[in-house]
């Protein structure tokens, strides 16, 4: 970095010289920019940026300086800057004056009315100096009204001079257009505001007003016209006065007859009546919307008048007795007319109100006229045929085209391949099924059984599947509310009846007991005890066997026919006789138990299904105990 060479020196005459390191030598800027407007700001430095040894003010302090009138010993004193202009559009802005007047309108083709008086407003806007004339809009006066004169400057006399405020005042007249206003008031702004100009305003006077307005104005004359009642007062009293009923024409009795519903109406105003029908959508009939057109009605005709010729001839006073009134036609109540009887059963608030207020009745009830739907038949069900479920066969009774019932689709996603499974035996009188033992599967998903039989060797009876999957009804249930077999009516000791079979539950899988006891709420106490009992004896010692109670044991001939099955069954498969070396790897001892921790493994290690039946079963009669599987007997039935 290069240091000034002249920085210490005395600045002398003489002694100055000139600065070799500078080279900028512009002027600092004194315009800018501030929320889009350009405004002016006092520079900081001077030129080569040299900082100004001067006391920087701000602009309010400049602005103060500038409207300060400093007092000066000698001298004449500094006069004060000029008031700001301001135009008069800003001054003015939005500033009305609001004068009160009207004007004389001659009607030469009137007999009514020979002038009429039509008041208006008249507005002068002060920012530039015009005027308007409006007059406020009567509803149905039949005149063009609103705005008599738009805004605008107007001349009061030929040489084009132009109406001033000045020149408006109460109490004078000022012509426009050739119309005469005469202005009579005005509002208090507007007073106010030329009296602080200087001007006196004439006192207010008198709105004038239009005579023929004057003249509707006032009440309509009464006339009094005589006590008797007439036809005239009834017209002009009971006029658009019309009672209305609500009848039906019951015509069942007949052939092909039927109940039809009309409606009756009854017109105070000349005592005529008229019938008409109430078509409905697709009701067959054409639609005439008259059945009687409106007339007076005869009640009670004179003797001479039953030959009367009525299809040529209008009915007389003469002629009749006695006509209907509207004390006749009661809700409630049967009425001949022209041969139909007609029943009313119900009227419109109109005529209620009236029957109250003429002949003092106030309950006219309405009659429940509709057609009584007979009750539903009860769709009762066939008996069951016993193919399928229930709720399938009663598809068929439902829709000719039976759809398949709903299923729970949570329920079968959350229940997806839950299965419980049970041994169980056949209560049967029979010697020979005594030793059957059977491999009940519940499916949680889907709420049905399937009954598997392990095959026994030479025992007479072909074993696999005994039931296919399907749901249980339980015995006493009915067809139309069918009661299914549930996962609570499943533990030991429990009696199942399968299409008139009885099994018995002997025992469960591990499963089992850990689902009742993640869902002990939906067994009964007598399940809960039975897997108590289980969980006991398993884990109690069991009794040494000697040889030959073994060969007699019917248990170890089931389990010779078991392990024979499931080599038939796996004939296909390559056998794998190095199983046995890797249970006796874990099997250090040489008992020939391994732990179920291990077995599994192993078993997962070589891809045995242990999620088949028969391999279950096969685990569960090696298993000794709760905690070791005799694998010797195991690997028996997957090596050659």
């Amino acid at each position: 970095m290069v240091s000034n060479p002249v920085h210490g020196l005395p600045f002398l005459p003489g002694t100055s010289f000139k600065d070799l390191t500078k080279t900028a030598f512009h002027r600092s800027q004194t315009l800018g920019y501030r929320n889009g407007y350009a405004v002016v700001r006092r520079p900081t430095v001077g030129i080569g940026g040299d900082r100004l040894q001067v006391n920087q003010l701000s602009q309010a302090d400049l602005d103060e300086l500038a409207n300060k009138l400093p007092i000066l010993t000698y001298g004449q004193a500094r006069q004060a800057p000029p008031a700001q202009f301001v135009p008069a559009h800003v001054a003015f802005d939005k500033k009305v004056l609001k004068f009160d007047a009207y004007f004389q309108e001659d009607v030469p083709m009137s007999t009514e009315e020979h002038y009429r008086i039509r008041q208006v407003h008249i507005y002068y806007y002060l920012e530039d100096d015009s005027m308007s004339v409006v007059e406020p809009v009567v509803e149905n006066s039949g005149i063009p009204q609103g705005k008599l004169i738009k805004r605008q400057r107007l001349s009061k006399n030929d040489r084009g001079d132009h109406y001033h405020w000045k020149d408006l005042n109460r109490g004078i007249n000022i012509t426009i257009y050739g119309k005469t206003f005469r202005i009579v008031d005005c509002d208090k702004f507007t007073q106010v505001f030329l009296e602080s100009q200087g001007i006196e305003l004439n006192p207010p006077e008198k709105m004038a007003l239009d005579p023929y307005t004057e003249l509707r104005k006032q009440p309509l004359r009464k006339y009094v016209t005589p006590t008797d009642f007439d036809q005239l007062k009834q017209f002009l009293t009971f006029d658009k006065q019309v009672l209305r009923f609500y009848a039906i024409w019951d015509d069942t009795d007949s052939m092909f007859g039927e109940c039809r519903t009309y409606i009756i109406h009854y017109y105070l105003m000349d005592d005529t009546v008229e019938i008409r029908e109430v078509h409905e959508r697709n009701d067959g009939r054409d639609p005439f919307p008259l059945l009687m057109n409106r007339q007076r009605m005869p009640k009670v005709l004179v003797e001479n008048a039953k030959n009367f010729p009525q299809c040529v001839l209008e009915i007389s006073d003469k002629e009749v007795l006695e006509w209907y009134t509207a004390k006749d036609f009661i809700v409630g109540k049967p009425l001949t007319i022209l041969g139909r009887t007609f029943f009313i059963y119900d009227c419109d608030p109109f005529t209620r109100q009236y029957y109250q207020e003429k002949f003092g009745i106030s309950d006219l009830p309405r009659i429940d006229m509709s057609k009584k739907e007979p009750p539903p038949m009860k769709r009762e069900l066939p008996p069951y045929n016993g193919f399928g479920l229930i709720e399938d066969s009663a598809q068929n009774c439902f829709a000719l085209i039976p759809k398949a019932p709903q299923k729970d689709v949570i329920k079968m996603l959350m229940n997806e391949n839950k299965v419980l499974r049970y041994l169980a035996t056949l209560e049967s009188p029979i010697p020979e099924d005594n030793d059957r033992r059977f491999v009940l599967s519940y499916f949680l998903a889907t709420d049905t059984i399937s009954i598997f039989e392990p095959p026994v060797r030479n025992s007479g009876i072909i074993g696999g599947k005994y039931l296919g999957r399907t749901k249980v009804v339980k015995p006493g249930s009915s067809v139309e509310t069918p009661v299914y077999y549930g996962p609570s009516d499943f533990f030991i000791g429990a009696v199942i009846e399968v299409f008139g079979r009885r099994f018995v539950i002997l025992d469960t899988d591990d499963y089992v007991l850990k689902y009742m006891e993640s869902n002990a709420a939906q067994y009964s106490p007598e399940a809960l005890l039975s897997i108590q009992n289980r969980i006991r004896k398993q884990e109690a010692p069991a009794p040494e066997l000697d040889s030959q109670q073994a060969e007699e044991d019917p248990g170890v001939r089931d389990l010779e026919a078991l392990i024979d099955t499931i080599q038939k069954q796996l004939k296909d498969r390559p056998c794998r006789d190095n199983i046995r070396e890797a249970f006796q790897i874990y099997d250090k001892e040489a008992s020939g138990y391994v732990d179920r921790e291990t077995f599994f493994k192993i078993c997962g290690s070589y891809q045995i299904p242990v999620d088949d039946s028969l391999i279950k079963e096969l685990i569960r009669m090696c298993s000794h105990g709760e905690d070791k599987i005799d694998y010797y007997n195991f690997v028996r039935a997957f090596s050659s």
